[in-house]
């Protein structure tokens, strides 16, 4: 069925009919023009999709996930392009990238990969998260489902149609807000095997105009009756929001709870998860996102010395809600047009990583950039449909081995401020901020590290 916007228009055919001609003829002629005359509106107005039939395959059967001593604390976001869309080789390859020390991997239940779950009410069509759970699964990850985002007639458009070029700007109306919780409800009991959800996605649709301000009543009635929903379903399962984007500013002249020679966090943000907080039916764990980045500077006072803007937020988040286990659901580092080569990147990450540890931010999910073709791929994981082994996986699997959630994190000493630093009882990692080789004396023995380079080494044995 050809997509459509609702507007059927009916425009009578330009051509000129002859008295005598056919019924038939008539018939043809006037389908043609309605054709395409719905086509020409289409092109125009309309991006998505109509759901015709829906499938009715029955759930995957999901392997259970790792028993683990310790919750991982790092993973990935599977984002519109994933192992799943690779050829079988490099699915291998991620698969063990991904698998080789088991991390937490997190997927949308809408756009990101997959599409719409429940294209019309009660008609539900899971062949894409299927799809990617089954990944997750096959590749040991502890799997996280997004509650993002909601099906078209939850948002004021048709049942049947996805309009994808507002899929990610849009709220549910409040008059569905009990329908979306039913949706999270039918999601958890289709994967079981799933225990931990986060609800929506950057306040998407939650901006007050009016106001100027984040609308956290709105969101936070959505939360609670998810929130509620769930737990009914499985008092195991643990939820967690507000998953708020946290922006900052270098010459911001707004009061504010927070600043640091980082900048200035819009306090709009601060207070829409303070509301949250007060508001919640309850919540198993706290989330947000947000950037090293100033809205107008990029990174200050430099790209490394920023990464402390994730250490002071995780604190205040952590003393605000009554020391929740705090989930940084995206994080970003890089400003644009940057320049930065992969292993400037990588460096820059490896302290964004450290403070998250020394933080005690118990789940921090890595975007991952993974693109549709072969080429450049920045901060991705493997190289698309090529394969290979890129170095923020390399980054991400030590950490989840060395540093999981509980481990004690120490300090490590180091005799020149380039290096940075930390450790726990059996291992340490440092990284040079410099462009240039340096050597100093780290955790009592002498190194040289070249440019940007990541290096990990055993202590305590």
């Amino acid at each position: 069925m050809i997509p459509t916007d609702g507007r059927h228009a009916r425009r009578r055919s330009p051509w000129p009919i002859a008295l005598g001609a056919g019924i038939l003829a008539v018939v043809l002629v006037a389908g043609i023009m309605v054709y395409a005359s719905l086509r020409s509106e289409e092109r125009s107005d309309f991006s998505g999709q109509v759901a015709t039939t829906v499938p009715t395959e029955p759930a995957p059967k999901l392997e259970k996930p790792p028993a683990l001593a310790n919750w991982p604390r790092w993973g990935v976001t599977h984002t519109q392009y994933s192992a799943d869309n690779e050829p079988e080789q490099v699915i291998e390859q991620a698969t063990g990238l991904l698998g080789r020390v088991p991390m937490v991997q997190n997927q949308h239940i809408m756009g990101w990969g997959v599409g719409n779950p429940e294209p019309s009410p009660g008609q539900y069509n899971f062949g894409d998260l299927d799809r990617r759970l089954t990944f997750m699964s096959s590749s040991r990850g502890l799997p996280v489902i997004t509650l993002c985002c909601a099906p078209d007639w939850m948002k004021g458009g048709k049942a049947g149609r996805t309009d994808w070029s507002k899929n990610h700007t849009v709220a549910p109306e409040p008059e569905h807000f009990d329908d979306f919780a039913k949706l999270a409800v039918r999601v958890a009991k289709q994967y079981p095997t799933v225990k931990h959800y986060m609800v929506w996605n950057e306040f998407k649709g939650f901006w007050d105009a009016t106001t100027n301000k984040w609308d956290a009543k709105g969101y936070t009635e959505l939360y609670n009756k998810v929130y509620t929903a769930l737990k009914k379903v499985n008092s195991d399962i643990k939820v967690g929001g507000p998953y708020v984007p946290i922006e900052s500013s270098a010459r911001s002249q707004e009061p504010s709870e927070l600043t640091g020679s980082w900048g200035t966090v819009d306090q709009r943000a601060l207070d829409a998860i303070q509301y949250w907080i007060d508001n919640k039916q309850g919540a198993d764990f706290i989330v947000v996102d947000g950037a090293s980045m100033t809205n107008d500077r990029g990174n200050i006072p430099d790209d490394f010395a920023a990464q402390t803007k994730f250490s002071a937020i995780t604190s205040w988040l952590r003393q605000k809600s009554g020391d929740l286990p705090v989930w940084w659901a995206e994080w970003y580092v890089e400003p644009e047009n940057s320049g930065w080569t992969e292993e400037q990147r990588t460096a820059v990450q490896a302290t964004t990583l450290m403070e998250f540890a020394r933080s005690g931010v118990t789940t921090a999910l890595y975007w991952n950039p993974q693109m549709k073709d072969e080429g450049e791929c920045p901060g991705c994981l493997w190289a698309p449909k090529a394969g290979g082994e890129m170095p923020m996986a390399g980054l991400l699997s030590g950490f989840a081995k060395w540093f999981p959630a509980g481990v004690e994190v120490s300090e490590v000493r180091t005799s020149d401020q380039r290096i940075k630093a930390i450790g726990q009882q059996r291992q340490s990692v440092m990284v040079n901020t410099s462009g240039e080789d340096v050597t100093a004396t780290v955790d009592g023995r002498q190194v040289t590290l070249r440019p940007y380079e990541i290096k990990w080494s055993g202590r305590g044995m």
